[in-house]
């Protein structure tokens, strides 16, 4: 990313090429960053398997990535599935997750050995239903039951059973169903990025097992889901001194229209919920580290319960191993002031192209600015985007432009790899989605989700 960004020319090349905005990446480094979720297991003694969440960025290079590093691939779609499939991933490394599952989608991943998640009654009734179709050689159905947790410490979850639903559920099946399915593990999503919440969990997964076998399931991992945190900022101090500042900014000139951002307990200055915490204490193998050593309502280390009851464990982190993979750049477009003095900078992209479901991303932009170009005074504004909507602001926060603006600078959006590229990316208006590319060699190619099919090409300049 530092060297993209040092070279205003071959940005400019790009993104006259490509168009405007372009996802630039390399995932080069998500065997490091799931080196480090396996090494801090293997320091406890526990046997770890990460399975990539494909929806956190669209691109097939990360399928390839996941796969050479000796992983597997969390999807979450019929197509998602097929591509991995298509991209030679075994059916035994995928577990489809989808929080609706298709007689289609469902059809597939059986058919190729994939674990699938299964959430509720219905879900398991269309499974037992795909089944019944199958080969005898596609036999049995290998699945995964997903939990409920029950501790009042963990918020109630939309997605799951509990544990005493489940055991009632699986024991009514019949000799004939119970032949059909192997419930291989149990998963479960949790929201948030809580390593507390996660060993509660985790616990109870422990139990839920011992009950599960004791019905003759053939149980063998756990799988915590996503949730894995990672850092976008250097320094706890930059994230707190933002949020005093929007505590303490009763004017509500700090951000779009006053915007507060969710902001919680305005005297304590304490970060809302809904956004993404984009500086946290531990991250990546000390977060799972603290996971391991927490100790259960019994007082063992939840890698001991784990271990000693010859459970692997299985996660599924999006952003935690595309730190570090990609940029999303984008060409200024215009430069202008409203009404009240306020510079308003237009970028050829929406503000979805580079935006998760969190209401902010709390990330300054890099400027690559042309050397060359006439610029406009000092500005202090705003982003907006490309969509015909007053609210269209790409980051609702001020920013300010103390060299000035001109219209073949670039702005860099770094870090964007993990969700914020594609989770909401939109094509309203007709607008193309971002072209996607990726490191090759020496240069840059489109990634091959880009050739899948025909699709409208739209320059910026």
């Amino acid at each position: 990313m530092e060297e993209l960004l040092a070279d205003h020319q071959q940005c400019q090349t790009l993104l006259s090429k490509y168009g405007s905005p372009l996802n630039v990446m390399d995932f080069s480094a998500v065997a490091r960053n799931i080196d480090e979720l396996v090494n801090a297991a293997t320091d406890r003694g526990v046997e770890l398997r990460v399975f990539v969440a494909r929806k956190a960025n669209k691109a097939l290079g990360l399928v390839d990535a996941a796969h050479a590093a000796g992983h597997g691939v969390d999807v979450a779609s019929l197509r998602e599935l097929e591509q991995c499939l298509e991209r030679g991933v075994p059916g035994e490394d995928l577990i489809v997750t989808a929080a609706v599952k298709s007689r289609a989608l469902l059809q597939v991943a059986l058919g190729s050995g994939s674990v699938v998640s299964v959430d509720n009654a219905d879900e398991l009734d269309d499974v037992l239903a795909v089944a019944e179709s199958l080969p005898t050689d596609q036999l049995p159905a290998r699945l995964a039951v997903r939990m409920a947790a029950s501790h009042p410490d963990i918020a109630p979850s939309r997605f799951g059973l509990s544990c005493s639903r489940w055991i009632s559920v699986l024991a009514r099946l019949s000799p004939q169903e119970r032949g059909l399915l192997s419930v291989d593990g149990i998963h479960f999503h949790l929201n948030g990025y809580s390593a507390r919440e996660r060993a509660l969990a985790l616990a109870e997964a422990g139990h839920f097992a011992d009950e599960l076998r004791g019905q003759g399931h053939p149980v063998s991992f756990v799988d915590m889901g996503g949730g894995v945190p990672m850092n976008y900022l250097r320094s706890e101090e930059q994230w707190r001194e933002f949020w005093r500042a929007l505590a303490a900014d009763s004017a509500g000139v700090l951000t779009w229209k006053g915007d507060r951002l969710g902001l919680q307990d305005p005297e304590a200055a304490r970060p809302s919920a809904a956004l993404y915490p984009f500086w946290q204490e531990q991250i990546r193998g000390p977060w799972l580290g603290a996971v391991l050593d927490a100790r259960t309502a019994e007082g063992e280390s939840i890698a001991s319960m784990l271990t000693r009851r010859r459970l692997h464990l299985r996660c599924e982190p999006g952003r935690a191993v595309l730190d570090g993979c990609g940029l999303t750049l984008a060409h200024v477009a215009f430069t202008k002031r409203d009404r009240e003095g306020t510079g308003l900078v237009g970028l050829h992209m929406n503000r979805t192209q580079m935006r998760s479901t969190s209401v902010d991303v709390l990330l300054d932009p890099r400027w690559v600015e042309d050397p060359a170009a006439e610029r406009t005074e000092a500005l202090d504004g705003f982003l907006v985007g490309a969509y015909c909507i007053e609210d269209e602001a790409i980051l609702r926060r001020r920013l300010a432009f103390p060299g000035g603006v001109a219209r073949s600078d670039i702005a860099a959006f770094v870090n964007t790899a993990g969700y914020l590229m594609h989770i909401i990316e939109s094509a309203s208006h007709q607008l193309p989605l971002a072209l996607n590319l990726v490191k090759s060699g020496g240069g840059w190619a489109l990634d091959d989700i880009d050739s899948e099919g025909s699709r409208p090409q739209e320059l910026a300049r």
